[in-house]
């Protein structure tokens, strides 16, 4: 070190003085903070780390140790921040000097350890030191009597050595291990445990020489499983538990060579009293069966075993059964792996032959408690492979087959069915049912036969269970013969169609949707044509109420099993004829049966959405044939009005809206342009030669005035529908004098159905339309339309729907006439005529709009409009309250809590200091649907904001029960439910009014609706155990 110090030049001057001056204050022990100075100095070059090494000089060979030690400490210092600018030479002496300190007092050795620590991120280290510097720390220093902090820079070291100097400690041989586990040796902290545990997990999996220390590595970590550590509360480290767990796991799972010591471990530790360190051994033994193979496993497998079924058999915990069931299927797995040789032992099968052995005789008890214990474990080996598979089944299936046969009560055959099930459903995993060793293909025709007799049992259980065997069944490829899934289809008609419960009935049209895909000629070809027949089928014998029901059930399953695009081909035709039948038929009812067939071709529509090419089949199909009959509808209702009226009906319009928009969402860009040239011209123009049955008795003009078009104005509906969406980027053919007609409509028309309609499909183009000139002369058109209107005149209502419409549809897109239109709105709550209407208007803004203005039929609607609204519109609301007279006040309330209802609520709980006295107000409020609106706001609000909402509860327990007592249901609801969240608030604060409110909850204990009963019971449960002990 001497000879370095002389190879620096003498730095005398002003730098050298500075420099002198930084040393003396920080070795003195007054500035800690010269050390950045002077590694500051060194950066820039004012000196160097052997002028700071000179500058040291007389304090690193003073007598006293703590002079020393706070001498190596500022070079040390310096080294951590500047070591990237040291040379190879400085270096080498640097690691001599400090290795040469190692042997130096106590009090010096933090700070020699912080020096190798800068030292081992050197890039420039000679070669050999990095094991020099080893060999001393292993050698020199006591790791375990240091600090925390100095022994994690110990490890620290080692892992940075171990990271760039991998070659050159492989050559230490199994030294480097038996160093390393001297130096861990009784480390405690979990921080340097963490740290330790990787070193120990890097040693094994880079292939470092363990040497004869496999079994002293092992004990140094193993002694600390299972890991019992709980973190103290405000640990600033945040160190789980969990990471402890894991990071130990990572070692111990990391190598074959701990097995003869680990696997005891396992086995010990599985029968301790701690559910803790039962959890904790059976995932390390699921993670070391990765690694594992039969050489391991094989003297241990029967003790294994022997806990294994133990926990499994008497086990309370879900957990630990779950995990236990893991662990044998992870052994399955191992020995399956293992390839088998002419002169060894098959591990797997005499494995799997013990678990029959201690297993299949509770198969043939389906009463006792043992039986699905014993399932769950056959079934964990089974699922391991597919030879495992074969052994178990080949012994199971015959005899739950056999079971079935003997047990002739319907509870006992439904357990045995679903224990076949379980078995039946492991073939999934592995597809196709292979015909040489399949035990299951062997037992085609009792397996079938069991299955089919459960769906005619009486007991629904046990029919429901066999409905999901049938759907494994037919899910199996290469299983069932053509003659058995013509009977499968045969049962499920006959469940679909004539099975009373209804439960039955669901599942065999779920099932029906299932196979659908996997058999589709079958089923369009035996399905179809009797659900057809059964529509087609006039029954005056049966009541109506039954062939209604009949027919409902029908509507269902054709909707059910059009998943496939042939099957699709063949029922859209079905349930278009029989809505042609109903539209003739004009029947009372008849509008219930539109609505039922509406919502099947809804849910067909639904699930072509995926496929383009039945998507556009679809389309084409569906949307001209009811555009067709409503049409004609429209056209008999001004010529013939008892004819066709059930299609005009608002229930049936609304109905057909989702079908019209779910065939049309997910059109390709072209399909729809040309779908669309169609549909516009043919209410703008009246052009109908692409309807079906086009043969009308008028012309179709629905935005012509007349009172006898009243009927073709609300098909307006239907083209709003359509039009509203389109993909953005389709261009819609005369969309200006469209808009143009549309809100005329809007403003004109007397009836509110079709004026709300038109006001819809308005705003839901004016929503997509590219900004620019075009888009700012529409809008002032309807700027100019409403304003007019909402002043005075007997169209006041329909002018406010048309404002809170476009304002919606702006509002989404952030156009700033959003804001203007926004005012206004709030202007109109001060109306004594229109406020409460417009109150409401603000959760139309504020909510999800079902069919139109949203994401799912492509409508601009930008992030955190919500929270924008709130920003800018609440204190607007809050002042106009203060300001308002006593018989308006409450439609700023209505509207406030619209608002703050749909506002997701991390949002409110930051606001909710100043806006909670109003929302308490608003609980005075006379209006039902402010209390509902607040109470359902105030209730996540008590449950993420306690501390904030206790400051008030006296008021809250106040209004909470008088509003028990309210004449509306859904307000008594909302109003315990939120009696029942004052819970969550702190025990202190709601003591003194324990008393008071269980009292006032026993009244509506005795309410006339159940649903209030169920809540006031929940409510009064949790304020009668506030207090107690364990609470």
């Amino acid at each position: 070190m001497a000879a370095a110090g002389a190879g620096a030049g003498a730095g005398a001057g002003a730098g050298g003085a500075a420099l002198a001056a930084s040393v003396q204050d920080f070795v003195a022990g007054q500035q800690d903070g010269r050390a950045a100075e002077v590694a500051a100095g060194v950066k820039d070059g004012s000196w160097t780390v052997l002028q700071l090494v000179e500058a040291l000089g007389s304090c690193l060979e003073n007598t006293d140790p703590r002079t020393r030690g706070r001498g190596i400490q500022l070079l040390s210092q310096v080294l951590l921040q500047c070591y990237s600018l040291l040379q190879e030479k400085e270096v080498l002496h640097l690691v001599l000097f400090y290795e040469n300190r190692l042997q130096d007092h106590h009090l010096v050795i933090p700070s020699v350890l912080q020096g190798l620590r800068a030292l081992s991120m050197c890039e420039v280290l000679s070669p050999g030191l990095a094991v020099s510097v080893l060999k001393a720390i292993f050698q020199e220093v006591h790791v375990q009597s240091l600090l925390q902090l100095d022994r994690h820079t110990v490890y620290s070291i080692i892992t940075n050595f171990m990271g760039t100097r991998e070659e050159e400690l492989k050559g230490l041989g199994a030294d480097f291990t038996f160093g390393f586990i001297q130096v861990m040796d009784g480390e405690k902290d979990p921080r340097n445990l963490l740290v330790a545990f990787q070193i120990v997990h890097d040693l094994i999996t880079k292939n470092y020489a363990l040497g004869p220390f496999v079994e002293e590595l092992f004990e140094v970590t193993s002694c600390y499983f299972p890991i019992d550590f709980t973190p103290p509360p405000n640990d600033p480290h945040g160190i789980q538990r969990e990471d402890l767990i894991l990071s130990l796991r990572a070692v111990l799972a990391s190598t074959p060579q701990f097995a003869e010591f680990l696997l005891p471990l396992l086995i010990e530790k599985m029968d301790s009293d701690l559910q803790s360190a039962k959890l904790d051994s059976l995932q390390t033994l699921t993670a070391c069966c990765a690694i594992y193979g039969q050489k391991e496993l094989q003297e241990f497998l029967p003790s294994l075993w022997s806990s294994l079924r133990r926990e499994v058999f008497q086990t309370a915990s879900e957990k630990v059964e779950a995990e236990c069931l893991a662990a044998l299927h992870a052994l399955s797995a191992c020995l399956s792996r293992s390839v088998l040789s002419s002169d060894t032992e098959d591990l797997l099968d005499s494995f799997l032959s013990s678990i029959l052995q201690d297993c299949r005789h509770h198969l043939c008890e389906p009463d006792m408690k043992l039986v699905w214990p014993s399932a769950k474990l056959l079934q964990a080996a089974a699922g391991a492979s597919l030879r495992a598979y074969h052994r178990v089944t080949r012994s199971v299936l015959p005899l739950l087959l056999e079971q079935y046969t003997k047990h002739p009560q319907s509870s006992q055959r439904r357990t045995i069915l679903e224990l076949l099930l379980g078995f039946l459903e492991l073939q999934q995993k592995w597809g196709h049912v292979e015909e040489d060793e399949s035990t299951l293909l062997s037992l085609r025709a009792p397996v079938c036969s069991v299955v089919f007799s459960a769906l005619t049992d009486p007991s629904v259980q046990l029919q429901l269970v066999g409905i999901r065997a049938l759907t494994v069944l037919g899910s199996l490829q290469g299983f069932l013969a053509p003659s058995d899934l013509e009977l499968v289809v045969d049962h499920l008609i006959r469940l679909v169609l004539h099975e009373e419960d209804s439960q039955s009935s669901e599942a065999a049209m779920e099932a029906a949707g299932s196979l659908a895909p996997i058999y589709p000629k079958v089923f369009s070809g035996r399905m179809v044509p009797r659900l057809e027949e059964e529509l087609q089928s006039e029954r005056e014998e049966e009541s109506s109420r039954d062939h209604c029901s009949l027919r409902q059930r029908c509507l269902q399953a054709l909707a059910a099993v059009s998943i496939h695009t042939s099957i699709v081909r063949e029922t859209v035709p079905v349930l278009l004829q029989h809505l042609r039948k109903v539209q003739k038929g004009n029947k009372a009812g008849s509008a219930q049966d539109v609505v039922s067939v509406c919502q099947s071709l809804h849910r067909v529509a639904l699930q072509c959405q995926q496929d383009a090419e039945g998507c556009w089949y679809y389309h084409q199909t569906v949307v001209p044939c009811l555009l067709a009959m409503a049409v004609q509808a429209a056209m008999q209702e001004s010529t013939r009005p008892l004819l066709g009226k059930a299609l005009l009906e608002e229930e049936v319009l609304a109905a057909m809206v989702p079908v019209i928009s779910a065939a049309t969402t997910h059109l390709s860009p072209e399909l729809a342009a040309q779908s669309v040239s169609h549909v516009v011209p043919l209410f703008l123009d009246g052009e109908v030669s692409f309807l079906p049955q086009n043969s009308f008795p008028c012309s179709f003009q629905p935005f012509e005035d007349g009172e006898c078009l009243e009927a073709q104005r609300r098909l307006v509906v239907l083209l709003m529908a359509f039009v509203c969406s389109l993909p953005r980027n389709v261009a819609i053919p005369q969309q200006e004098r469209l808009l143009r007609e549309l809100l005329a409509l809007s403003c004109s028309c007397n009836c509110p159905f079709t004026a709300t309609t038109a006001a819809k499909c308005f705003a839901g183009l004016v929503n997509k339309h590219p900004a620019g000139q075009q888009l700012d002369e529409i809008l002032q058109l309807a700027v100019n339309r409403m304003e007019p209107s909402l002043a005075e005149g007997p169209r006041r209502a329909q002018a406010l729907t048309l404002l809170l419409w476009v304002t919606k549809a702006l509002l989404l897109r952030y156009h700033p006439l959003s804001s203007r239109l926004t005012d206004k709105l709030l202007g109109l709550l001060g109306d004594a005529e229109l406020g409460p209407a417009a109150a409401d208007g603000f959760s139309l803004l504020m909510a999800e709009s079902p069919d139109v203005l949203h994401k799912g039929c492509h409508a601009d609607v930008r992030i955190m409009f919500r929270q924008r609204f709130f920003t800018d519109n609440v204190p607007k609301l809050v002042q106009g309250f203060h300001g308002a007279g006593p018989d308006v006040k409450a439609n700023y309330l209505k509207g406030l809590s619209h608002v703050l209802n749909h506002l997701p609520k991390p949002v409110l709980v930051t606001e909710l200091p100043t806006l909670l006295s109003l929302l308490l107000e608003a609980l005075s409020c006379s209006d039902r649907v402010v209390q509902l609106s607040t109470l359902s706001c105030l209730q996540p609000l008590l449950l993420e904001a306690p501390q904030i909402m206790s400051l008030h509860v006296d008021t809250l327990v106040t209004k909470f029960l008088s509003l028990t007592s309210s004449p509306t249901m859904a307000v008594r609801i909302a109003a315990l439910r939120c009696a029942h969240a004052l819970t969550s608030l702190p025990i202190t604060v709601l003591l003194p009014y324990k008393a008071r409110v269980i009292r006032a909850l026993a009244k509506p204990l005795d309410d006339k609706k159940r649903l209030v009963r169920k809540e006031a019971v929940a409510a009064r449960g949790e304020w009668f155990l506030l207090g107690s002990p364990g609470r």
